[in-house]
């Protein structure tokens, strides 16, 4: 079987993208001995590929080099650049910002020449555009985000949209503006949108299906979208960008039968029209990742329509992967490539081979088909990439693709075609926004009676496994109807009866989540479910407890230390997303919601797992905020956690003859401050393992080299959320304490002092 070059091609991209990103050591050496030996012996095809791997490889090396130096922390920058996106958030600006120069203010520092991609917060921005060069004073910090099970990975994020930097512009020197915006197609577009007499929904729509203006989209119609699979819809992608073209390529035929009817077939310039009308369209799209994407699908997939010389069906899927991932090799990082491929290669599958439908039956037969086929590998490839389910998508995507690409989509195009002519370009966008006021009351019927559903994250890999299995059953050829039947019947109560994977009676969870600078720890046993803090709420207004759980979860109870900002920022959030049973919290505090006050000598158990409080006292007046924070005492099984809140030093003294031993963890008081894990309770205690939870980067230097030096001296394990993320532990098992945290670091693996050598403090 001949291979062809497009899987060779395809394949040498990836292979590069793999190499740059990991880039093992003598890399350039490896590649350079294999460069040689294939060009003595006349391999010029291998050559070839081995300069593909190379253009990958480097660009991809290039990315990590432009990160932020950490040696930069802190340092006053003058960045001047050119604004790419503007979000704003209330008092809060959020800019994209393509960088021109970048230099800091005092010559000692490092360099950040090599910055190319920035997101800044501006608070109390003056009115920016996109397009506007600035120059700025702005602070830095190395692009990273939480590492939570299960959540969203912003670190991830910011590496595939290519930012090499987060930060904030300072207030002094005051930003400057260097040049207004050149004059853009899409600018005016939407300018022109912003003046006609539609409805606000209309607008954001048409702005979002026809130029590719996502971000005019309110975060509620991005949750409506989330929640009933369609977001694929409003995304330019392979759908539009083809619509364009195909809309073309009809007009051009059309026109060529006219001019020349006895050879309008052999006519070549109606497909080179299409081509140019899909790099127009996604170069109007903002020729965002997405766009470029779909763009080059299209133009591939018109070669293959057009039949001259053209590639097969599988040769095209390999050739269009191949020049993405040249063009852009982060975007093998975005999960939207996969999604767009995946479903490409199921659809040549489930139709390579077949005749083409016939009549209106044929043709819905046939779309009913496609959609079955394709709703489990793609509800698969969505759980993946971003653990959820939306068990609508099936049957509303069943309406909502063809409504979107046989009417929105065409009657937004004509408009814009049709701007010129007020009346019919009026009456276009008329029934555009009709239309999509009935998909918009669809999709809400639609979420209403089947929500989305976020499996645990245990559950995500054997049920996305299953899903694809069964896609894959019903779509390769050449198997029995038996076989398919048969499999799917037991692969379905397999899927319906797999549950989250629960502690056993006796045992209990905990995990302190991944917040920032602050605190949240989730104790869960069978049927039991406690809070400690609610972590931090940050000057924007955002608290990461919102990003770590669907809406609607239910509580038994939440304990607050005390009512610092970092401890108790998201209460609010708390109470007003899910239910909880009672709040805990110290005599004299306001947490913002009612509360019944911890005090020392509270007991209670809960499946077999023993809860005690041993701080603060009944009378709490001469007490510090601090020093009144709730301690509590947990024991499951042999297994005993403690967590101190941000008790000082003398506090700990005076409970510490209360605690139990041998503790098996202590989260360190105070984030790891020096003014708590005294030398008499760390003597006392010696917990095996102790985790800090700090944010990364924090500007206090948590935790301290002094608390640091007292555990390591003592033997504990030590554990830090800025570097480890969320860290899982599992007490009152059997076979003693396991363990697991989000972020798998390499010296975790062992060394000199094994290990449990893992913290070093900035001081």
């Amino acid at each position: 079987m001949r291979v062809g070059v497009a899987m060779p091609l395809a394949l040498a991209a990836l292979l590069g993208v793999v190499l740059g990103r990991w880039a093992p050591a003598g890399l350039f050496e490896g590649w350079a001995l294999g460069l040689l030996l294939l060009l003595g012996y006349g391999q010029w095809r291998g050559i070839g590929l081995g300069a593909l791997v190379a253009v990958t490889a480097i660009q991809v090396l290039l990315a990590q080099g432009a990160v932020l130096p950490s040696g930069l922390l802190g340092a006053d920058l003058a960045l001047e650049g050119r604004i790419e996106s503007v979000e704003d958030e209330g008092r809060l600006s959020r800019l994209t910002v393509r960088v021109d120069s970048c230099a800091p203010r005092d010559p000692d520092r490092l360099s950040c020449n090599a910055l190319r991609r920035v997101r800044l917060s501006f608070f109390e921005a003056p009115a920016i555009a996109p397009g506007e060069r600035w120059a700025m004073t702005v602070r830095l910090r190395p692009p990273a985000g939480f590492a939570n099970p299960g959540t969203f990975d912003y670190g991830a994020w910011l590496w595939r949209e290519g930012i090499q930097a987060t930060g904030y512009v300072r207030s002094e020197p005051v930003a400057e503006r260097l040049a207004a915006a050149p004059p853009s197609l899409r600018a005016r577009a939407l300018d022109h949108l912003d003046g006609q007499e539609l409805s606000p929904l209309a607008r954001r729509w048409l702005a979002a299906l026809t130029l590719g203006a996502g971000e005019r989209l309110e975060r509620a119609d991005w949750d409506l979208l989330n929640a009933s699979g369609t977001t694929h819809l409003v995304v330019i992608s392979g759908l539009h960008v083809g619509l364009a073209a195909a809309f073309t390529l009809m007009l051009a035929r059309g026109l060529a039968w006219l001019l020349t009817p006895r050879r309008w077939r052999l006519a070549v310039w109606p497909w080179w029209l299409a081509a140019a009308a899909a790099v127009g369209y996604a170069w109007l799209a903002g020729l965002q990742p997405p766009a470029m994407r779909a763009m080059i699908m299209t133009l591939v997939g018109l070669w293959v329509a057009s039949g001259r010389h053209a590639p097969g069906p599988w040769q095209a899927w390999w050739l269009a992967l191949g020049l993405v991932v040249l063009v852009d090799p982060l975007s093998v990082w975005r999960p939207g490539l996969w999604l767009s491929f995946v479903a490409v290669a199921l659809l040549v599958l489930i139709w390579q081979g077949r005749p083409r439908p016939r009549g209106a039956i044929g043709w819905g037969w046939a779309v009913l088909r496609t959609q079955a086929l394709l709703a489990p590998l793609m509800a698969a490839a969505v759980l993946l990439a971003f653990a959820r389910l939306a068990p609508a998508a099936p049957l509303v995507n069943l309406v909502a693709v063809p409504l979107v690409s046989s009417l929105l989509v065409p009657l937004g195009l004509l408009g814009w075609l049709l701007a010129p002519l007020a009346l019919i370009g009026d009456l276009s966008w008329w029934l555009f926004e009709r239309i999509t006021w009935l998909l918009v009351s669809l999709l809400e019927l639609a979420v209403a009676y089947l929500p989305l559903w976020w499996p645990s994250a245990e559950s995500v890999l054997p049920l996305a496994l299953m899903l694809a299995l069964m896609a894959l059953l019903w779509a390769l050829p050449g198997l029995t109807r038996v076989l398919r039947v048969g499999a799917t019947l037991l692969l379905l109560p397999a899927m319906l009866g797999l549950a989250p994977g629960l502690p056993q009676q006796g045992m209990l969870q905990v995990r302190v989540q991944d917040v920032g600078q602050g605190q949240l720890i989730e104790l869960r046993s069978t049927r039991y479910r406690l809070l400690y803090d609610s972590g931090p709420r940050f000057a924007s207004g955002f608290a990461p407890l919102s990003s770590l759980w669907p809406i609607g979860q239910h509580f038994d109870e939440v304990m607050v230390s005390h009512d610092d900002m970092d401890h108790a920022g998201g209460v609010e959030v708390l109470a007003g997303q899910h239910t909880v049973g009672r709040f805990l919290a110290p005599r004299g505090v306001s947490i913002g919601v009612p509360f019944e006050p911890c005090r020392r000598g509270q007991a209670w158990q809960r499946d077999g797992v023993s809860y005690r409080v041993l701080w603060p006292p009944e009378a709490t007046r001469d007490l510090s905020s601090n020093d009144r924070s709730c301690v509590l005492e947990v024991t499951a099984g042999e297994d005993r956690l403690l967590i101190t809140g941000d008790v000082g030093r003398e506090v700990e003294r005076r409970f510490l003859r209360d605690a139990e031993l041998p503790l098996t963890l202590l989260i360190a008081g105070h984030h790891g401050s020096h003014t708590s894990s005294g030398p008499q309770l760390v003597q006392t205690l010696a917990p095996l393992h102790v985790v800090y939870s700090a944010g990364r980067h924090n500007a206090f230097g948590h935790p301290h080299d002094d608390v640091v030096r007292r555990f390591r001296r003592i033997g504990s394990c030590q554990w830090s959320t800025a570097l480890d993320g969320a860290v899982t532990f599992w007490l009152g098992g059997e076979e003693g304490v396991s363990y697991r945290s989000a972020r798998r670091l390499p010296w975790r693996r062992g060394g000199v002092e094994g290990r449990c050598h893992a913290v070093e403090s900035r001081h």
